[in-house]
C-alpha cells in the first residue's frame, strides 16, 4: 500500500487519539528505518524508548521466533519457562524478591499503587491509603495512574478521579506538607520523560528516600521510560544511589513487544496473595522470551557504551546554534531550543530524522546500539534544522 492509502484507511477506521506525523514505515535495520515510499530515516526515538536494539535485530528476532515455534500463550493458571526465567533475571540483577508481569507501563504502575495500598492496609488498617506523586510526572492512562500524573492537561474530561491521591513539588518542604500520616506511598520518575525530560535533583531524591524509610512510606520508582539501560544504568534510580521498595518497568524491556513488570523489594515481597491481582496476557511467553534476550544483552560493557554515546551526542549538541539547554540523563536527552519543539520535529522528519517532543522540549531516545555513523548523520540533520 502507498502512504496515502494507509493514511486514508487509518483515518477512517482507527480512533483519532494520536497526532500522527505523515510517514509510514515498513522496515529498517538498527537506527535506520525505511518508509513505504522508500525514503530512509535516522531514528532518534526508538518507538518512544521501546526498540532499544533498533529495527531488525537478528538476535532478538531469533529469540522471538524460537518461542513462537513452541507456544505463543498460556494462561497464568499454568507455569511458563520464559516467564520464570525473566523473573529470575530481573530479581538477580536488581535485588528484587518478586515480580508481577503485565502488558504496559501504565498497568505496571497500577499494580504498584494497588500493592502499596494493600501493604499499608495489612500493616496499619484502613485510613492510610494516600498516594503522593510529583508535579510534572506521567504514570499512565488508567484512571488510577492518570490521577497520579502530575500534569493538569491530562486530567481534562475524565473526572471524578481516584480518591486519596495528591501531588507535591519536587522539594522536601512540599513533600512534608503533602505527605501526611495517611500516606502509604510516594511515586517518582528519576527523569520525568513526558514532563520535559527533567532529571530530579540528586540531593532531593536521596532525602526523599530517607524520609520514606523513616515514615514507612513506600518509595515507588517508575522506570517505564528511564529503565533498561536508557540512562547508562540498568535502572535510573541506580544513578541516585537509593533502593526503592517497588520498581516498575516496561517499554524497552522486551525490545518491541508488549510487556510491563512490577518489581517488589524487601518488605513488599509478599504483599499480593492469590486473586489479589491478575492479567490475561501478563507474562506472555513470547514477550518474556524477547525480554530475556534484551536483559541478557544489557551488560556492564553496553552500559558504558551508552554513557559514552550520550556524552558524545551531548557534546555535539552543546555546540549547535539554537540550543538553549540540555536536560535528562544518558541517552534520554532533552533539548530546549529557540524554535517550538513540534516545529523542529516536523522539519527534522522532512529531512529524514525522527525526533520526539515533550511539551516544548525536543526529546531524543535513540536505540542503545545506535552506531556513530547513524548518530553523526542524525545530528547533522538536527544541526541544520536548528540553525
Amino acid at each position: 500500500m502507498t502512504f496515502e492509502e494507509i493514511a486514508a484507511l487509518d483515518s477512517e477506521y482507527v480512533s483519532h487519539t494520536y497526532g500522527r506525523f505523515p510517514v509510514a514505515f515498513d522496515g529498517g535495520k538498527g537506527a535506520t528505518l525505511h518508509g513505504v515510499d522508500g525514503k530512509e530515516y535516522i531514528d532518534f526515538g526508538a518507538g518512544i524508548a521501546v526498540n532499544i536494539f533498533g529495527a531488525g535485530d537478528a538476535e532478538w528476532k531469533s529469540a522471538v521466533i524460537e518461542q513462537l515455534g513452541k507456544i505463543q500463550h498460556v494462561s497464568n493458571y499454568y507455569y511458563s519457562e520464559p516467564t520464570a526465567r525473566l523473573a529470575e533475571m530481573l530479581c538477580k540483577r536488581t535485588g528484587a524478591k518478586k515480580v508481577f508481569f503485565s502488558n504496559s507501563g501504565g498497568e505496571a504502575n497500577e499494580c504498584a499503587l494497588k500493592a502499596a495500598r494493600k501493604y499499608s492496609y495489612m500493616k496499619y488498617g484502613e485510613g492510610r491509603s494516600k498516594i503522593v506523586s510529583l508535579q510534572g510526572s506521567f504514570h499512565g492512562r488508567t484512571l488510577f495512574t492518570l490521577t497520579a500524573t502530575g500534569q493538569d492537561e491530562f486530567h481534562r474530561y475524565f473526572g471524578p478521579f481516584v480518591q486519596d491521591v495528591a501531588c507535591a513539588a519536587p522539594d522536601m518542604a512540599d513533600i512534608a506538607r503533602v505527605a501526611d500520616s495517611r500516606t502509604c506511598a510516594i511515586i517518582i520518575e528519576c527523569v520525568q520523560g513526558e514532563g520535559g525530560v527533567k532529571a530530579l535533583d540528586g540531593a532531593f531524591v536521596r532525602a526523599l528516600a530517607e524520609y520514606c524509610a523513616t515514615h514507612d512510606i513506600l518509595l515507588i520508582c517508575d522506570e517505564v521510560q528511564t529503565g533498561n539501560g536508557r540512562t547508562g544504568k540498568l535502572y535510573s534510580y541506580e544513578n541516585y544511589h537509593i533502593m526503592p521498595d517497588i520498581v516498575t518497568t516496561a517499554k524497552g524491556l522486551a525490545g518491541g513487544l508488549p510487556i510491563g513488570a512490577c518489581l517488589f523489594f524487601g518488605k513488599t515481597e509478599n504483599v499480593f496473595a492469590a486473586g489479589d491481582h491478575g492479567s490475561t496476557f501478563g507474562g506472555n511467553p513470547v514477550s518474556c522470551a524477547a525480554a530475556c534476550n534484551v536483559l541478557s544483552r544489557i551488560t556492564e560493557e553496553l552500559l558504558l557504551e551508552v554513557q559514552a554515546k550520550a556524552e558524545y551526542m551531548r557534546a555535539k549538541l552543546r555546540g549547535f546554534d539554537g540550543v538553549r539547554a540540555l536536560t535528562g540523563l544518558g541517552l534520554m536527552i532533552g533539548i530546549v531550543t529557540d524554535r517550538p519543539a513540534k516545529e523542529v520535529a516536523s522539519a527534522c522528519l522532512k529531512r529524514g530524522l525522527l525526533v520526539l517532543t515533550a511539551h516544548d522540549v525536543v526529546r531524543l531516545l535513540p536505540p542503545l546500539n545506535i552506531t556513530k555513523t547513524e548518530m553523526d548523520e542524525g545530528l547533522s540533520i538536527l544541526k541544520e534544522v536548528l540553525k
